[in-house]
Formats: structure tokens, C-alpha cells, sequence
């Protein structure tokens, strides 16, 4: 049916995701020692600056896991896109302050990838980078130095398709399982169970997703609360990606969401909320989904997560270590509504006006 649609690509890299978090066990494994040695003392000096970059998708990784990383090491993590940081690098740059720029890139060749790197280099005394990058063969996965160190991902998560699936998910858990500090043991063992929860939810809500892909909406509004936030903007960015911009998404919290996104509500909207781990924040979304429930205005109101419409048993974990599992729903649906809107979800944009690494951007001088 996929390879009819033209979404074989994207069908078979959103299936293969579990069985590539297990691969990242070895991995992470084999990487860690040498990156502790890199990076030394760096992640345990509050003077130090980490900063997560990336364009489009790679930003999204860096918005969902700052603040969990940022909560277990001494060092001061933040997120910045490196389309923030080219336009505005004396915001976000000290040339005194040390810092460590992680770079998320699937293909590692965007203009804006290869530009953030040289830019922290010449605009900061003591810099040093770390590529986590799904290409062997992309700029940043070639371009040696000694203050680089580069993380590959699995092979098969360089994604074939237009949107990333596996590369995002892939990069995500990596950066987590090595630059957190839940122990060497703790973030291999969640890869492991994660994997396990992949794998069933996958098959239980290939069905429902199918069903739910084939309704027409003209508008998706994905809610998060914290991280799960940032994991809406990815959610509604693969809608986006993968129906051409046929059909409008847009991202929010569940409490930002009644300061005025809610307009954009209609008899023909979606409306999917991730559910946080978190007691408090989860008792501030089920007030938004009584106030969505009564206003009767969205055709549907659904919830992604523990004791949700799309249900996984998933531990008590942080929300950025439980946001893959939950991108998968995500993932499954915006394929489906790509086949109901009769596109090929491996290449939705035949007209080349958007490619899937980005093309046509030049870069200038910051002293110009």
C-alpha cells in the first residue's frame, strides 16, 4: 500500500524507531567514555554554557530536553535555534563565557548547521562542539578538529522521507542518555523499556491512527505542557510537512492555549493534548479538556499519553524521556492524513518549494 502511496520511506522509518533505540544502547555505550573525557569538567561548572542547536525539527529536540538536562547538570543549558543565532549571535554569545555548542543536524549539511558551528568558533575564546548527526557523509560528521566531537546515530535513521521521524527520536534519546546524568546504567536501561513501549504502542494504535487519519480536518492543534510544549511544535510541523500545508496546525500549551489560540478552533479542527507525567501540570490540562468538552466548538478533543484516548503504560518518567514514545501517535497520524489527501508522504512537495535540506539560504558576515 505505502510503496502505491509513495510513503514507504516515511511508513517503514516511523515503524523502525524502537528497534533503533535499542541499537542506540550500544551506542551510547561505546560513546560515553570518550565523550566524558572530551567534554571533562565541563558539564559540572556552572560558568560553563551548553548550547542545543539545530534548524526546524533539530531546534524542537533542543527546546524539549533543556530544561531536563539543564535540572541535572551544573551547567547552565539552553536552547537556541541556529536560525536565532545567526541573526542575532551578540544575544546569545559572550566571547568570555565557555561554551559548548551540541549541534542536532540529520543530514549535517543545512547552510545554517555548518554556519552556527563556525560562527561560535570565531565568535567565542573557548568553544568546544559536539555533532550529533544521523549522516556519515554530511559536512558536520567530516569536518574533523580537536575541539569536535561527533556522535553518529544509526545508520537507517537518516531518514529517506521528507520529514524526520527516526532521526528526530534518535537524536533526542542520544543526547539525553549522554549528556544527562541518570547514570550509565539508568539511560540505557530507559532505551531498553522504551523500546519495549514503542513496539506496543506502535501495534495498538496503528488502527485508531488509521481511522483517525482518514477524517478530513482543516485545522490540528497539538497542546503540551513544559517540554511536551515543544513536542507539539514538532507534532504539528510533521501535519504541516507531511499535507503539503493543506492542513493549518498550530502548537501551544493547554493553559497559553485560552489566551487567544483558541480562536482558531472550528467544526472542523482536531484537537490532540499531550498528557504531562507531571501531577500538577496534569490537572491543569483536564481542566482544558472539561472547558474543551463543554464548548463543544472541535469536532474532536483527544489526549496522547498514561490513561489517555491513545494509552501507554509508561513509567513516571520525565517528559522529555517520554516525548519519542509519544511522537509516535503523532507520526502515525500525519502519514495517514498525508494518504487521505491522496500525497506522497515521502516527498510532499514534488514543486521543490521546500526541499528536504533546506536550500537557497546565504549567510553573512556578522561584521559586515
Amino acid at each position: 500500500m505505502w510503496q502505491e502511496l509513495g510513503g514507504l520511506h516515511t511508513f517503514d522509518e516511523i515503524a523502525q524507531q524502537p528497534a533503533l533505540w535499542r541499537q542506540l544502547t550500544a551506542i551510547v555505550d561505546a560513546v560515553r567514555g570518550p565523550l566524558d573525557a572530551f567534554l571533562g569538567e565541563r558539564l559540572d561548572d556552572s560558568r560553563q554554557r551548553v548550547i542545543l542547536t539545530g534548524a526546524g525539527s533539530s531546534a524542537f529536540i533542543g527546546e524539549i530536553i533543556a530544561a531536563e538536562l539543564d535540572s541535572t547538570v551544573a551547567a547552565d543549558v539552553r536552547a537556541i535555534a541556529t536560525t536565532t543565532l545567526l541573526t542575532h549571535p551578540a544575544l546569545y554569545l559572550d566571547p568570555q563565557v565557555p561554551t559548548v555548542l551540541v549541534s542536532f543536524a540529520r543530514s549535517g549539511d543545512s547552510p545554517e548547521s555548518v554556519a552556527a558551528v563556525e560562527l561560535v568558533r570565531a565568535a567565542v575564546d573557548d568553544a568546544r562542539f559536539v555533532h550529533i548527526t544521523c549522516n556519515a557523509a554530511g559536512s558536520l560528521a567530516t569536518r574533523t578538529a580537536p575541539d569536535t566531537f561527533t556522535v553518529l546515530m544509526p545508520a537507517a535513521s537518516c531518514d529517506r522521507g521528507f520529514a524526520m521521524t527516526s532521526s528526530f527520536t534518535c537524536m533526542l534519546l542520544a543526547a539525553l542518555a549522554l549528556l544527562g546524568r541518570a547514570g550509565p546504567h539508568g539511560s540505557t536501561q530507559r532505551l531498553e523499556q522504551l523500546a519495549a513501549l514503542g513496539e506496543q504502542a506502535l501495534a495498538a494504535w496503528a488502527e485508531p491512527a488509521a481511522a483517525l487519519g482518514a477524517e478530513r480536518f482543516e485545522r490540528v492543534v497539538y497542546l503540551g505542557s513544559g517540554p511536551l510544549q515543544a513536542l507539539a511544535k514538532e507534532a504539528a510541523l510533521k501535519i504541516l510537512e507531511l499535507t503539503g500545508g493543506a492542513v493549518m496546525a498550530m502548537a501551544d500549551s493547554p493553559l497559553g492555549f485560552r489566551h487567544g489560540p483558541k480562536s482558531a478552533l472550528n467544526s472542523a479542527s482536531l484537537v490532540l493534548m499531550f498528557r504531562s507525567s507531571g501531577a500538577l501540570a496534569r490537572r491543569y490540562e483536564a481542566d482544558l479538556l472539561d472547558e474543551l468538552q463543554r464548548d463543544q466548538v472541535a469536532r474532536r478533543v483527544l489526549t496522547v499519553g498514561a490513561g489517555a484516548n491513545f494509552h501507554a503504560e509508561a513509567p513516571a518518567w520525565p517528559d522529555a524521556w517520554l516525548a519519542p514514545l509519544w511522537l509516535l501517535l503523532a507520526q502515525q497520524f500525519a502519514l495517514q492524513q498525508s494518504a487521505t489527501l491522496r500525497l506522497t508522504p515521502d516527498n510532499p512537495f514534488a514543486n521543490g518549494i521546500v526541499n528536504r535540506v533546506v536550500r537557497g539560504v546565504t549567510i553573512h558576515d556578522r561584521n559586515a
